[in-house]
């Protein structure tokens, strides 16, 4: 084998190595952006199931009246604070992961 050859050879099978390595970074890649879209997922998950409570709670207030009115709207301004508490951490990891 001259030495030509040998070195295409090398080179070649540096390439074919390089070629398995990017192999192997695509799958890394491919499974972090699937981990990274079942977390956003399930928070998206988590905000509707919290908006949800939201509507329920705020159609509660809207039904009640009088002296029951004042303990709605403290359950409502509770529920209401941990909406707004899951909305704020949701967006600082949807900016994390964009």
């Amino acid at each position: 084998m001259s030495s030509k050859e040998l070195y295409e050879q090398t080179k070649q099978t540096q390439l074919n190595e390089w070629k398995m390595g990017m192999i192997l970074f695509r799958t890394r890649s491919f499974a972090a952006r699937t981990n990274v879209q079942v977390e956003l997922n399930q928070h998206v998950k988590m905000l509707e199931s919290k908006l949800e409570e939201g509507r329920n709670k705020l159609a509660e207030l809207n039904k009640t009246t009088g002296s029951n009115f004042e303990s709605t709207k403290k359950s409502f301004e509770e529920t209401w604070d941990s909406i707004v508490i899951a909305f704020e951490d949701a967006s600082v990891r949807f900016k994390a992961t964009a």
